[in-house]
Parts: structure tokens; sequence; C-alpha cells
């Protein structure tokens, strides 16, 4: 009994139960170490389709003197939130129709203060959300470098053969050049020099293209970075027309929509008016 009992605690059998225990460790090591990477793997996995689940799209019908700002508002947007904004632009007469035509946009930038007001009155608008994101300059601008005098005196000459306005119907902005124009007593004299463009889009495009030698446009179209991007230009004093305050609101098709909703909350950022400064707009 007694060599037997050595010869189960030495010699091969012994050898043989180190070896198998030495491998089961190594084994049991390995497979907590796959263990802990896999639980690794599905945390992240996690973290990544909850971040996917959570990011949305908005999609912005904006008014058309407002796109180069907001190209750069919603890079900032996307970057800091994940969400995608989608935009639709035109003139805000255009846009307020396609919207109570149950055009699916989230959320409307309007040129003016009126189109938000009449989409609250007909429910297309959700009451409380509104409010002036940007007051707005308008501008009298050519491309060439010294066609427009800092004064505006060129109207006062009237040595062009046409100039572009946006549509006074459909553009907030064509309404404020009329104005001006009717305030400097010359609208009679220039009606047959019009050359007008159914959004300030448009009519920036007439210029910049020479179509026409010089125009009303937005001073946000015309100016980057607190700077004229070329041309000449004449500021329209803001007493010579109404103020362009432009509104926002959350349509009806976007509240219940939380990208729509932090689109909004960003607008009022320092990050967002920082950008709208830089193209000439008032907070």
């Amino acid at each position: 009994m007694l060599r037997s009992n050595n010869f189960l605690t030495s010699g091969p059998v012994m050898s043989a139960c180190r070896k198998n225990l030495t491998a089961w460790k190594f084994g049991a090591a390995r497979a907590i170490e796959w263990l802990r990477g896999f639980r690794m793997a599905a945390c992240l996995l996690a973290v990544f389709t909850c971040a996917t689940t959570q990011a949305g799209t908005v999609h912005v019908a904006v008014a058309a003197n407002f796109s180069a700002p907001l190209k750069a508002i919603a890079s900032a947007f996307e970057l800091d939130t994940r969400h995608q904004v989608l935009t639709s632009s035109g003139a805000t007469g255009k846009l307020f129709a396609q919207v109570t035509s149950g055009a699916r946009f989230d959320v409307f930038l309007s040129a003016d203060e009126v189109a938000i007001t009449r989409l609250e009155q007909s429910g297309h608008a959700v009451t409380g959300t509104r409010f002036t994101y940007a007051t707005g300059r308008l501008a009298l601008w050519s491309a060439l470098a010294s066609a427009v005098d800092g004064d505006g005196a060129v109207l006062k000459t009237g040595a062009f053969s046409k100039i572009a306005i946006a549509s006074p119907k459909s553009a907030p902005y064509g309404r404020a050049a009329i104005e001006t124009l009717t305030r400097l007593g010359l609208l009679d004299s220039f009606a047959p020099k019009f050359v007008t463009g159914e959004s300030i889009g448009q009519t920036y495009s007439f210029v910049a293209t020479g179509n026409a030698p010089l125009g009303f446009v937005a001073l946000s179209q015309v100016m980057e970075n607190g700077r004229l991007k070329g041309g000449s230009v004449w500021l329209v004093p803001a007493n010579l027309h109404h103020a362009l305050r432009q509104d926002a609101a959350l349509l009806a098709h976007g509240k219940t929509n939380a990208a729509a909703v932090a689109f909004l909350q960003f607008l009022k950022t320092d990050k967002a008016i920082a950008i709208m400064r830089s193209f000439g707009y008032a907070p």
C-alpha cells in the first residue's frame, strides 16, 4: 500500500497531473481574458447604438437671405449634437405656402414676423415656440468695385439701366427695398428698371452674374467673417424701411422631434449668434 501511495504522488502520474493543471490554468486565463474583451466590445456597441438611436434629423425651411449663415450654424450644430440638418431655401412667401400645403418641415426660419404669426394662428406652428432669431440689414450692392458709393448717391444719378429687387409679394427684403425707394422719392422713376427675383437669393444672382449692374440684397449675402466679400456696397439706413426682424418657430410636423427642439435652442447660443454677427446680422 505504501508503495502504491508513493506511486500516485510521484513519478509519471504526478507529472501528468501537473501538466494538465497548468494547461487548465492557462486555458481559464485565456477564457477570462476573452470574456473581458467581449464585455468591453458589448459596452462599446451599446454606447454606439444608444448615440445612433438618439441622433435625429431636423428639416429646416429657411428664408433665402439666411442660407449661408444657416450652413455654418448647421455644421456647428451637427458637430455638437450628432443630429443632422436638412434645409430647403426660398422666399418666405413661397415657403409659407408650402408649409400650409402640408410640406413636412420641422422648423421655419422666416425673413419676417408676419409669416410665423399667421402659421401660429392657423395651427401650423407650435404656439409659444416663436422668437426673433436675427435682425437683417438691407444693402445696395454691385459686383463692380466702384459702382456703388458708401452713401448711396448712385441712386440719385440714375446712371444705370437695371436695378434688381426681390419680389415684394413673397420676399420681405423686396418689400424693404420698395419702402426705401418710396421714402427716397425714387420708386416711380425706377419701376421700369426693375429686374425682379422671386427670392432674395435669385436677386443676388442677377447682380452677381451681371444681369443687373446693382440691386438691393441682404447684407448677409455679400458679407462674410465681418468683411465685404467683393464689389461695392451701401448699407441702407434702417430708418428707410421696416425693421427686418426674422422669426423662427417649431412647426406642427416637428413638435415631437427632439432634434428640431434642440436646433431651435442652439440658435440662441453664443456660438450661433457669433456666426450670425459675422454675416452682418444683429441677434
